[in-house]
């Protein structure tokens, strides 16, 4: 059987196919909840039971933790055969998944010795109660994105970590992370009181429904409208010290061992964009080839119009798929193809150009299908109105390019001098 999955990764090993099949078990139930999700903008309650029942919320935990076992391409095939049948469920997934590089990058950096003796213990204990959670079934939302916004990042941390007895207290504003109300525990950045840096930074474990916590005001997006994006406000929220990373540079470290995409793990929201595009893409094709013209019998596909539409759409889909791909093999590859700062830089440029590719795509569908076919509740609506979505979720095209520039510029910069033995 081929699944959908190898459309994105041509070539799985048998453990990964095992891992797309668990995947592949929960889609007749998303695309049956798809359009009601979308009409309501309410996350399908379903949904959290049926996936965490396919152990798909430890997709990506190794199997010593109790998880599945699976890498970065399991979870890129994940989110883009979720993001087929219900992008906004997808997108809630994606942010769940994020939350293991919490666990996962700490212990790497354990082994690279970037901890001291005394501070090891702490992290490690952590690290694995976070992915023994994930593995065990425990729906993680990861709240890290904040009202407030800095010209020279794009996330930034004002919610403030104050040490009380037994723990931490925290206060501030989440806006943005999906899965508000629907996740059983949020994973939050908070920076500790009295610190100006990144050596401050902390993480969270915060249960859904502890004393001080309320929702935003509910989100009503033009897209991704049922992934529970309306993030949460926190007064003085209490948190026990065992669900607490508070070790000095420890989440700085962390991220010094990811590969590329931010916490190595970014490239999976772009399957869940090209996912939808396919879609998309499948829908009007089908659609333009199984309706003939009244005159002349022919397939409405066949008019040079449709022609056109179709190839711009094949071309677009297409430099998406390579552009992923690449980042992909980029992101996992071993040994390393580039260095980190190459790699990263590749996926500030990658990630603009996937996410106006699967626009292109979205918006060549609405034009080849019509009239008929412009409706809310249809797939071409609602993939039109979930990808343009794309366009400005995590960072947009414009910013990513000019960072790219400016890190390729500096590189040429400082070639110009050297230092030199007379």
């Amino acid at each position: 059987m081929t699944l959908i999955a190898e459309r994105l990764l041509t070539t799985l090993t048998d453990a990964e196919r095992a891992r797309m099949e668990k995947v592949e078990s929960v889609l007749p139930a998303l695309r049956e909840a798809a359009a009601k999700a979308d009409e309501t903008g309410e996350f399908p309650v379903g949904h959290i039971a049926l996936m965490r029942e396919a152990g798909l919320l430890g997709l990506i935990i190794p199997e010593e933790f109790g998880g599945l076992g699976g890498g970065l391409r399991d979870l890129a095939g994940a989110t883009f055969t979720l993001g087929s049948a219900c992008p906004s469920t997808a997108l809630a997934y994606f942010f769940h998944n994020t939350s293991a590089s919490r666990g996962l990058l700490p212990l790497e950096a354990i082994e690279a010795g970037l901890f001291a003796e005394d501070e090891v213990p702490v992290i490690k204990a952590f690290a694995e109660r976070l992915l023994t959670n994930m593995a065990g079934g425990t729906w993680l939302a990861n709240f890290a994105s904040e009202e407030v916004k800095s010209s020279s990042a794009n996330i930034a941390i004002a919610t403030i970590a104050t040490p009380v007895e037994g723990g931490w207290s925290l206060s501030g504003v989440k806006s943005f992370g999906c899965a508000t109300g629907v996740a059983d525990y949020y994973l939050v950045t908070a920076k500790v009181d009295g610190t100006t840096d990144a050596d401050g930074l902390a993480l969270f474990l915060v249960n859904r429904d502890s004393e001080g916590i309320t929702n935003r005001p509910k989100w009503n997006g033009l897209g991704m409208r049922a992934s529970a994006n309306d993030g949460v406000i926190m007064e003085n929220v209490f948190v026990p010290s065992e669900d607490s990373l508070t070790v000095p540079g420890s989440f700085v470290k962390m991220l010094q061992m990811s590969r590329g995409s931010f916490v190595g793990n970014q490239l999976a929201i772009m399957a869940v964009y090209l996912g939808a595009a396919q879609n998309a893409y499948d829908y009007a094709l089908e659609r333009t080839t199984g309706k003939t013209f009244a005159d002349t019998g022919k397939t409405i596909a066949s008019s040079p119009m449709h022609q056109v539409i179709i190839g711009n759409m094949a071309e677009r889909l297409e430099t998406a798929y390579l552009w992923i791909r690449r980042q992909i093999e980029l992101e996992t590859s071993e040994p390393p193809l580039l260095p980190k700062a190459e790699v990263y830089k590749q996926w500030r440029i990658a990630k603009g150009d996937i996410s106006e590719a699967c626009f292109q795509v979205a918006l060549g569908a609405l034009k080849a299908c019509g009239t008929s076919a412009a409706t809310m509740d249809g797939v071409i609506g609602r993939t039109l109105r979930d990808l343009a979505m794309a366009l400005v979720m995590t960072f947009p095209a414009e910013r990513g390019r000019l960072e790219a520039a400016s890190m390729i510029t500096q590189d040429k910069e400082n070639e110009l001098f050297a230092s030199v033995n007379s």
